[in-house]
């Protein structure tokens, strides 16, 4: 039974030039995802997709295979990740290469652990599941949300609970933005690393930030300092 992790990694940020390979609390924040799944112990094989030759560089330096580089296609803005996931099995099918388990692993995810990625995958196995999708709870109930109409007024999203407890709303959560384990052969059906049969892998939300913008980093690198000091990381 073999496994494989992909870190995907495009070169093309917009929002904060050269993300993937910026420098993140002293290293390129690439490194990160690298190392975990190197460390992890539970991957054949390591693999960065990216269309960029300085990243794959930076990959190849840590750690990672780059055995191809991206096609022009999946490297565009509108190319998703299940796009760049199946372009990956392919040219590894191409080689004679197949794998039973594949994780991927997004390169500005620094909270991610081996620890984390040996939990994920003996839940996978151990389930039954297609896939393990990690998230976290919401920090303030979504059923309570705010919009603000064309008039510029404020209005709840869903009056029908402006009574209700908040300790009575059921919880929601959101995707963390950080990895997915999955069974290859039931992703190449579903092409969507949330598939028919998910379960969840909880995680603190301390222990993850989404990384859109500067601010974001900021708060990441706090994040990443509080746990490292803390011994969590």
């Amino acid at each position: 039974m073999k496994t494989i992790a992909i870190i995907t990694a495009r070169g093309g940020s917009k929002r904060i030039p050269r993300k993937n390979i910026k420098e993140f609390c002293g290293k390129p924040i690439i490194d990160y995802s690298i190392e975990a799944a190197l460390a992890s112990g539970i991957f054949d094989e390591v693999m960065v997709s990216t269309d960029d030759e300085e990243i794959a560089q930076v990959a190849r330096a840590a750690g990672a295979q780059v055995p191809f580089m991206r096609s022009e296609a999946t490297s565009t803005d509108m190319a998703n990740t299940a796009d760049v996931l199946l372009e990956v099995f392919e040219e590894y099918e191409k080689r004679g290469q197949k794998f039973d388990y594949g994780c991927c692993i997004y390169p500005t995810a620094p909270f991610v652990t081996p620890d984390k990625l040996q939990d994920a995958m003996r839940l996978l196995k151990e389930s039954g599941a297609q896939s393990i999708i990690p998230m976290t709870e919401f920090s303030y109930p979504p059923q309570r949300g705010l919009f603000i109409n064309e008039t510029g007024e404020v209005e709840m999203l869903h009056p029908e609970y402006a009574e209700t407890r908040s300790q009575d709303l059921q919880k929601q959560y959101h995707e963390c933005g950080q990895f997915y384990i999955f069974r290859v052969d039931e992703f190449k059906i579903q092409k969507d690393t949330t598939m028919e049969h998910s379960i969840p892998y909880i995680i603190d939300p301390v222990e993850e930030q989404d990384i859109d913008n500067e601010s974001d980093w900021m708060l990441a690198e706090m994040k990443f300092r509080f746990l490292r000091d803390q011994g969590r990381l």
